[in-house]
């Protein structure tokens, strides 16, 4: 799967997968055959952190 490549978009496109139908970072990177890390060091890059008790990225 090609993830968007604007860091916006991606956020709202991962938070949105997320928050409709995964219940973790890992289960929805396992989905989709990604690597976690990729997701979140992009996202990092503009200020966005993983928090796994809300399972979503802030």
């Amino acid at each position: 799967m090609q993830l968007p490549q604007d860091p916006i978009i991606l956020l709202s496109y991962i938070n949105t997968q997320l928050r409709d139908f995964y219940s973790s970072l890992e289960e929805l990177c396992s989905a989709f055959e990604l690597e976690s890390e990729e997701i979140i060091q992009k996202l990092n890059q503009i200020g966005y952190v993983y928090d796994v008790s809300l399972n979503k990225f802030v």
